[in-house]
């Protein structure tokens, strides 16, 4: 028969320790955005590394971890008739986001951003941008 504890020891953590900790579990899961890109005067595109997901609430940011089918900058990739798909997969979002912002920062203008992306079980999103 198993021991029941009714008064468990809370463990003291240290608190960079605990960051790490924290970290580490959040880096175990992803998210992952499928972009579609539709525009008739855009020929070329690119992604810099310094785009996030923001959640909203928090601001905690999601790094860009790796890109499928479309360039990091400097390089660019042509877009055909306008038109492209691309998917990026980015660090877990909290896990109390239920809101947040896919956001390019850029020294310049024309940076991918979509507001207001809605959270769902898979943490898997279908965007138009």
């Amino acid at each position: 028969m198993g021991t029941i504890i009714i008064n468990p020891i809370e463990i003291d953590i240290e608190k960079e320790l605990r960051k790490q900790l924290q970290d580490l579990c959040k880096e175990e899961s992803q998210v992952i955005v499928h972009c579609r890109v539709v525009e008739d005067f855009i020929h070329n595109i690119r992604i810099w590394k310094s785009t996030n997901l923001i959640a909203h609430g928090s601001g905690e940011k999601s790094a860009l971890t790796h890109a499928e089918n479309i360039t990091f900058h400097p390089q660019w990739t042509h877009c055909f008739n306008g038109q492209h798909n691309f998917t990026l997969f980015f660090k877990g979002l909290p896990k109390d986001c239920n809101v947040f912002d896919l956001f390019e920062e850029i020294p310049e203008p024309g940076g991918f951003s979509k507001k207001n992306i809605k959270r769902n079980k898979s943490d898997v999103y279908h965007i138009r941008l």
